[in-house]
């Protein structure tokens, strides 16, 4: 199977570097994405938005050309189900790691601090206790020196979808930060958290348990779990 790792904010392809081993050891072949703007600190953000983030995804889709499992990370979720509504044909699973679908005219995150055309990684002070679950002061500050700024338009702009058969690729949601119990809950209250999750015809749930960035706090847990949704998709 082709698996296409999308990264979230402030990430590059090299985020994923020790979540892959046991995907490339089983046979799968995987292409983890760098989304324009995110090439170095020093390349070019204004003008990117959200549309380009998910075309950059659609556009690996198509080259590959053949059926794809795709894995986004926190806002990379809602990049990887726009290339899912862009082409439901093609995409057999959607695998969320700790990320969700994001509904029309939604938007990933306008409440961060932009600077200019880019987004910044805010202090630690500005997360939530449990985003930071597990993640020490080591790979905090690794994490700060790989960081790069997000263009601004993607955390702003707002979804536009077009194609409902988007609801009829699989979806697997890799539950940590928050349990897969109360995802449950929140949709059988019609949270609008969750509104579009709900709207999906098969979705599976795992739990691993630890905070926000668990490519980096348990990557060879994450990368057997997407193993085994992407196994149970092939």
């Amino acid at each position: 199977m082709d698996i296409i790792l999308v990264p979230g904010f402030w990430l590059d392809a090299s985020s994923w570097a020790e979540v892959t081993p046991p995907l490339a050891a089983a046979g799968h072949r995987v292409h983890p994405l760098t989304l324009p703007g995110l090439e170095s600190r020093q390349a070019q953000r204004a003008g990117i938005g959200l549309r380009d983030h998910i075309d950059a995804v659609v556009k690996e889709v198509d080259r590959i050309g053949g059926p794809v499992v795709l894995v986004g990370h926190s806002g990379g979720g809602a990049i990887i189900y726009g290339a899912a509504d862009a082409r439901p044909d093609s995409v057999v699973r959607c695998i969320y790691v700790d990320a969700g679908p994001l509904a029309e005219g939604g938007v990933i995150n306008d409440e961060l601090p932009a600077e200019g055309d880019e987004v910044p990684l805010p202090p630690w002070e500005g997360f939530e206790d449990g985003d930071l679950v597990d993640l020490d002061d080591e790979l905090r500050a690794q994490f700060r020196a790989r960081a790069i700024p997000q263009p601004k338009g993607v955390a702003y702009d707002k979804m536009r979808l077009s194609d409902e058969r988007r609801f009829d690729v699989p979806a697997t949601v890799i539950a940590c930060e928050f349990p897969s119990s109360l995802l449950r809950e929140w949709i059988d209250a019609g949270h609008p958290f969750v509104s579009e999750l709900a709207r999906i015809r098969d979705v599976e749930y795992v739990d691993l348990p630890t905070g926000h960035w668990p490519q980096f706090t348990r990557p060879a847990d994450l990368g057997r779990a997407i193993l085994a949704a992407v196994d149970r998709t092939a």
